[in-house]
């Protein structure tokens, strides 16, 4: 099965992470926030898989733009719905592939992940 990348497409971490699919000739599935949000399974698995704290995009303009009672709620663990809510603040991108769940571009990193 293809790896799946999750994000929007005009984010500079998506473009790199594309990028580097594309250049090494790997086959993958995007998927748009903005188009298909995730579900609260996904959501679920995503903060099992890598944390809240770490799949929360605090860089972001909609963190950013968030009020101060909905960042503490957030930051206090319950990020569930805020990140079901706003999808963008979904650090990106979430890579899915043979079961396990990576958030964030790195090239080595994927290098080692898909055997280049």
């Amino acid at each position: 099965m293809n790896p799946v990348i999750y994000g929007i497409p005009n984010c500079d971490s998506i473009k790199k992470a594309r990028r580097w699919f594309e250049s090494q000739g790997l086959d993958y599935t995007f998927v748009d926030f903005r188009k298909t949000a995730p579900t609260p399974l996904q959501l679920n698995q995503w903060i099992a898989a890598v944390g809240a704290k770490a799949l929360l995009n605090r860089r972001s303009t909609t963190w950013k733009n968030l009020s101060e009672h909905d960042r503490l709620e957030a930051e206090n663990g319950n990020a569930l719905a805020l990140l079901q809510t706003h999808p963008t603040l979904i650090k990106r991108p979430v890579l899915e592939h043979g079961g396990e769940t990576a958030v964030g571009f790195n090239a080595a990193e994927y290098a080692t992940r898909f055997g280049r």
